[in-house]
């Protein structure tokens, strides 16, 4: 500030605005994840270890949310939102992250696992489009908790520890691609 007023004087008209703070741990940005039509992988998605005990985020779905399958049994296939490979191992031997579909003309949110190569899921609790809510995923001995709008779901999991493994960005299938853009905002949280 002592060298802004300095130069400030040898100017000799120059005003000085206060110096503003910059917080050492900024607030967590939101990225908003993109599937195209016709893809099943959001844009956006760089690989990324992780070693975790828990990731908690905020997501918000938009009305593109909202779509029907070609086939009407695909409906019920549960698209990824957000989560991690588990156990040193990739996804589809380990993995926990959460999952959603639109079903019954409402937003459903499930857990959805890889269990040594073995699929599971479980409905957590149906949300709102356009409205934030925060996820939570702890990494437990022996399973996965999900936990959503107070609700929570537990699954196994074949380690102990922290989870290692690499980021799982929006996914759309199953069998089928997007019918449409959709898009989803992501912020993590601490």
């Amino acid at each position: 500030m002592a060298a802004l007023s300095v130069l400030c004087f040898a100017m000799l008209s120059c005003e000085v605005d206060s110096v503003t703070h910059v917080d050492a741990n900024p607030e967590p940005s939101s990225v908003t994840y993109t599937i195209p039509k016709g893809a099943h992988s959001a844009t956006n998605n760089p690989f990324k270890l992780v070693s975790a005990s828990k990731i908690r985020f905020q997501a918000v779905f938009d009305s593109s949310a909202v779509y029907t399958t070609t086939d009407p049994v695909n409906q019920g296939d549960i698209n990824k939102l957000y989560g991690l490979s588990d156990c040193s191992s990739d996804h589809q031997t380990n993995s926990a992250r959460f999952g959603w579909r639109w079903y019954n003309n409402r937003l459903e949110v499930h857990a959805y696992t890889y269990y040594n190569k073995s699929r599971k899921s479980e409905l957590v609790s149906t949300i709102e489009i356009g409205k934030p809510y925060t996820f939570e995923l702890r990494l437990e001995d022996n399973k996965f908790v999900f936990e959503l709008n107070g609700k929570t779901v537990s699954l196994p999991r074949a380690c102990t520890g922290k989870g290692e493994g690499y980021q799982l960005y929006p996914y759309f299938g199953g069998d089928e691609v997007a019918p449409h853009e959709i898009k989803i905002e992501i912020k993590e949280l601490l």
